[in-house]
């Protein structure tokens, strides 16, 4: 464990160029994906089963993450980020411009605009990984935090501004204009890339797709903080979700305001976010991540009940603010936990997996919502989804507490060896042999297992610690990878400064050195020159 980074100002980060051009281009293509989020809820919104049919709206924009953000999660680590954004913008600035050709033209059905969100949707979930992957490569370790709550907060501040100015722009024109200008908004995005003159990665070191895959979902699997992780995000996502799926039919049948009412109360929301990234360098001082968490599952109960039961216009806007404040305590503080526990190597994976938990659960959420309020009617499911809001606050300092590790790589020495193995060959058994004092048994198997954790997220498929019957006192730690690919990679890379303080931990219970022995199968080397 290491001391947590010191809070760095909160717009810190825009001081830099390169951050403060991309944060500017993605604000802008933010306000462009509200403004078409409200034209296309609007166009459904007077539909028989209306809070169904504009739930899909939601759910179709984020499940995409369930089907595709793995997979763009290991793009994001063994392509170049930057081309791989260039690419999905440029996408899905043509999709979006079919779609408002086809709007004004009169040809786009529900079903069809259904259908094109989806592929709106796939398109971000490709990039997303990437995007929040190359956070740590624009600002210093310090400033991720306050980058962290940046980029939480342009969201938000795009959720203010894309839902007001979509409700004034459908008063006079129609949802085409609005659908042509989250079009031309990707555009943004492309040119702020494209000015970008990222280092690009040798081609040595990126990975294959399918052992990168792998890789990535063996990490998660044996990487208990970024679990802990996942549940929180999970416990506040799926609740949260029902406010933003039913939001546009409290506007529409409670309300009885048109899309002008609705975009009011989406920018009251997008306003508490605002307030909240101003007030998340103070916040964090006060109280830790779980605390957060807690308090931000109050806030959003508490918005979600109001706009359950309120029929005042004014009232259900101006408590909207503190919603939106809570909104951004969540988002923040999972989206910083996660962006310093993931090492280097597996980031855009492990942030692929956060977003299909937090973005997917906010998808089946929204569709779940939407179809429980047939039979509870929005109000009763906006009650129950409040009601498990609080039971995730209560929940919430209860779960294990996640701190700050040494993600700093830790090359190993190089193995001493006697041939050129195949990098591709495989499977390659590597013994390490412990000579243990009887007194030290005891503590040497206990931190054993946490070193066979390590083992296990840096591509060990199989571990295990084995006694010697003749030999008093020795110890073989064993463990078992794909390739001997693999097996440098754990040389070079994937062991981080956490890494080694629990093998440091784990010789400091043996005496003298350990002996290392690298097994490869029979006719997977060269012979050596």
């Amino acid at each position: 464990m290491t001391t947590p980074p010191a809070i760095a100002a909160p717009r810190g980060p825009l001081t830099l160029p390169l951050f403060r051009a991309l944060w500017l281009a993605q604000l802008v293509s933010g306000v462009g994906g509200w403004m078409q989020t409200v034209g296309a809820q609007w166009m459904l919104v007077s539909r028989p089963d209306a809070a169904t049919w504009v739930s899909l709206v939601q759910a179709a924009s984020l499940l995409p993450v369930l089907f595709v953000s793995l997979p763009a999660g290991v793009l994001a680590d063994v392509l170049d980020r930057r081309r791989l954004l260039v690419a999905v913008q440029t996408s899905m600035a043509v999709g979006a411009g079919v779609l408002a050709a086809l709007t004004a033209t009169g040809l786009t059905t529900p079903a069809l605009l259904i259908a094109l969100t989806f592929l709106l949707g796939c398109g971000q979930a490709v990039g997303n990984p990437a995007w929040q992957a190359i956070q740590p490569e624009l600002v210093p370790r310090e400033q991720i935090p306050a980058a962290a709550a940046l980029g939480s907060m342009g969201v938000n501040v795009a959720r203010a501004i894309g839902p007001a100015l979509a409700g004034v722009l459908l008063t006079a024109t129609s949802t085409w204009v609005l659908f042509t200008l989250n079009a031309v908004s990707y555009l943004a995005v492309v040119a702020a890339l494209l000015a970008w003159r990222r280092e690009e990665p040798s081609a040595a070191q990126a990975e294959t797709f399918a052992p990168a895959l792998r890789a990535g979902a063996r990490y998660v699997r044996h990487a208990p903080g970024v679990r802990r992780i996942l549940v929180r995000a999970a416990l506040f996502v799926l609740p949260a979700a029902a406010l933003w799926a039913l939001l546009p039919v409290v506007a529409s049948d409670r309300l009885h305001q048109g899309s002008g009412g609705y975009g009011l109360l989406l920018a009251a929301l997008g306003l508490g976010a605002v307030l909240g990234a101003v007030l998340m360098r103070r916040i964090r001082i006060l109280l830790t991540p779980r605390q957060l968490i807690a308090v931000a599952s109050v806030l959003f109960a508490l918005g979600t009940l109001v706009a359950a039961l309120v029929d005042s216009l004014a009232a259900v806007t101006a408590l909207m603010v503190p919603t939106g404040l809570g909104w951004l305590l969540a988002l923040s503080a999972l989206n910083t936990a996660m962006q310093l526990t993931l090492p280097a190597w597996v980031r855009a994976r492990g942030l692929a997996v956060y977003l299909v938990v937090f973005m997917g659960g906010q998808g089946i959420g929204s569709l779940l919502w939407g179809l429980a309020a047939r039979p509870l009617t929005t109000t009763g499911a906006l009650v129950v989804a409040a009601a498990l809001l609080l039971l995730t606050a209560v929940a919430m300092p209860l779960l294990p507490q996640t701190g700050t590790l040494d993600r700093t790589p830790a090359a190993w020495p190089e193995p001493v060896l006697s041939f050129t193995p195949d990098h591709e060959g495989g499977p390659v058994l590597v013994e390490v042999e412990y000579q243990v004092d009887e007194a030290e048994v005891p503590a040497f198997l206990a931190a054993a297992e946490r070193v066979g954790t390590s083992r296990r997220r840096t591509g060990a498929t199989r571990w295990g610690v084995f006694r010697d019957a003749a030999g008093p006192g020795r110890y073989l730690e064993v463990f078992e990878l794909p390739s001997w690919d693999e097996h440098l990679r754990q040389h070079h890379g994937r062991t981080t400064g956490y890494d080694q303080e629990l093998l440091n931990a784990l010789r400091a219970h043996a005496t003298g050195e350990p002996r290392v022995r690298h097994l490869l199968p029979c006719r997977t080397h060269t012979p050596s020159p």
